[in-house]
């Protein structure tokens, strides 16, 4: 694949181009945004792969979920349907998607979830319902400029920060790095817990904010309990385990179980795999599985998976975060 991508080479400045004169457009109002009276916040990257979005959206919908009526919109990467779909209790990860069956999954009580690539008919039809949001969180949507949202994060690994990337199909940036410049916060993610005042200084130097931007530095939190439909164990109580992952990057996680001493397998595989039956037949002859919380939704209506399947919840730990939060309610406020 790393041959391949370098073989490619000469066709990033044909996609640069096209990417940098798509933004071009709109930005010269020449292709149309739509802006909202109402609040939209999109959580969105320059890259392709993980960089934390899912626990973003999840952090934002516990910072506003008890003062307003919350709804997250996904594009429903690989699920099973098309068009608007709107979770409820016959929703599955097939039907709306692994991350917002997660969403709905956890709070499905206290927002609305929704699915649809077209994210401006997804607002249309979230703002028909009688019961309509008040805030709309977009997943993944950074560059969906159909939509313009009012409020902008944009997140990037500590580890693979964008300003070190180019463009596809050589590089994993999606758009070129100055794409960067519509975000009015920038997170940088997954940090070592150890990241020092020096460190970050030596980060936002290369990423040159603008006067108009924030930057936040966020690491994500490990759970010492996992937990299946109907039991939690404490982590280290397990013995042997098979770690199953269908994520861009398992490395923080393997060296989270790692650094605990735990003894385990793993099982790696491609972001938002589709288990096939010669998979699920693997799994069968294991004792104890544990996955995230995003593949957990993938595989927990298998009856032969309930009794050994298990996740680790994980949250995302903000630097500053009263100064977040602080910034995120103005915005809702005004």
């Amino acid at each position: 694949m790393k041959i391949l991508r370098y073989i490619l080479f000469p066709f990033v400045p044909i996609y640069y181009f096209v990417t940098w004169m798509r933004n071009k457009l709109y930005d010269w109002d020449i292709k149309k945004s739509v802006s909202y009276n109402f609040p939209v916040i999109c959580v969105g990257n320059l890259s392709v792969g993980g960089t934390g979005k899912t626990p973003m959206i999840e952090y934002l919908v516990e910072l506003l979920k008890n003062d307003y009526k919350v709804a997250t919109l996904s594009r429903g990467y690989k699920r099973k349907t098309t068009g608007f779909q709107l979770a409820n209790k016959a929703s599955n990860a097939d039907s709306i998607g692994d991350e917002p069956f997660q969403f709905y999954s956890k709070f499905k009580n206290d927002i609305l979830v929704a699915v649809d690539t077209d994210r401006r008919n997804g607002i249309k039809q979230l703002s028909s319902l009688e019961n309509s949001p008040s805030i709309i969180l977009l997943d993944d949507a950074f560059q969906h400029r159909k939509v313009k949202a009012g409020f902008n994060i944009l997140l990037t690994t500590y580890n693979t920060p964008y300003f070190n990337d180019i463009v596809l199909p050589t590089g994993n940036l999606r758009e070129p790095r100055s794409g960067s410049k519509r975000a009015d916060i920038i997170v940088v993610t997954k940090c070592p817990n150890t990241l020092t005042e020096g460190e970050k200084s030596a980060f936002l130097e290369k990423i040159k904010p603008r006067s108009n931007q924030y930057i936040f530095f966020s690491s994500i939190r490990y759970a010492d309990k996992v937990i299946s439909q109907n039991s939690i164990k404490n982590i280290d109580a397990l013995q042997r385990f098979t770690l199953v992952t269908g994520l861009a990057n398992a490395t923080p996680l393997v060296d989270f179980l790692k650094d605990k001493g735990l003894k385990f397998e793993h099982l790696n595989f491609k972001d938002h795999h589709n288990f096939t039956q010669s998979d699920l037949e693997v799994l069968k002859s294991k004792e104890i599985i544990v996955t995230t919380e995003k593949d957990f939704m993938r595989l927990q209506h298998y009856e032969f998976l309930k009794t050994k399947l298990f996740y680790l919840p994980i949250t995302v730990v903000i630097n500053e975060a009263e100064k977040f939060d602080k910034l995120i309610e103005n915005f809702v406020k005004h």
